[in-house]
């Protein structure tokens, strides 16, 4: 179930389903995005985990994630 945020507790399968959400995650350079491994972990993978272990700019991303997914 979609809901009306993303936060760093949204786990990456969800962030996915959005429209765009993978152009705002690769522009971040997400590496699960071309990862063989995470295909098997993007159900349990939370997006703020991702960035911090990687050095990505998780409130920037999160900003324009919600931009994005949540336009009006």
């Amino acid at each position: 179930m979609k809901k009306n945020k993303i936060t760093e507790e949204t786990v990456l399968s969800e962030v996915l389903e959005y429209p765009n959400a993978d152009q705002v995650l690769s522009k971040y350079k997400f590496p699960c995005l071309t990862c063989p491994m995470a295909a098997y972990e993007i159900g349990i993978l939370k997006i703020g985990d991702v960035a911090k272990r990687y050095g990505i700019d998780i409130d920037a991303c999160l900003e324009e994630l919600n931009k994005e997914c949540f336009k009006e």
